[in-house]
């Protein structure tokens, strides 16, 4: 995982949504992410880093991440984006990819399984 080259570390890691987007008015979501805090270094991986360290990076990131109060809306807004690198919402990047196939498969069942309605 590389992050992109001409994305500062802070804006890679907290992105921008409107509070009328989240359907409330206590300002972006991202505020309140324990992430804030922390090491951006912990999210993303740096250049050719070895497997076991950055597994050990991830774990530490995911740990971070569930006890976040904003995770589920970092999860969505990954997956919506969606966030090509980096630990988002307690998922990496490759999980996330997992996710996003699933969630098209589902689409595409309901889809093609729903009535066709025909119009008179």
């Amino acid at each position: 995982m590389l992050q992109p080259p001409h994305q500062s570390l802070q804006a890679a890691r907290v992105p921008v949504q409107s509070a009328s987007a989240r359907g409330d008015h206590t300002g972006p979501w991202h505020t309140e992410a324990v992430c804030r805090r922390d090491e951006a270094g912990l999210f993303f991986a740096p250049s050719k880093e070895p497997t076991a360290a950055r597994l050990s990076r991830e774990q530490a990131a995911k740990r971070v991440c569930a006890g976040c109060p904003v995770l589920i809306e970092c999860r969505e807004h990954a997956l919506v984006q969606p966030e090509p690198y980096g630990v988002w919402g307690g998922l990496t990047a490759a999980e996330r990819r997992v996710v996003q196939a699933r969630r098209r498969r589902a689409a595409a069942a309901a889809a093609e399984s729903a009535p066709v309605r025909r119009i008179a």
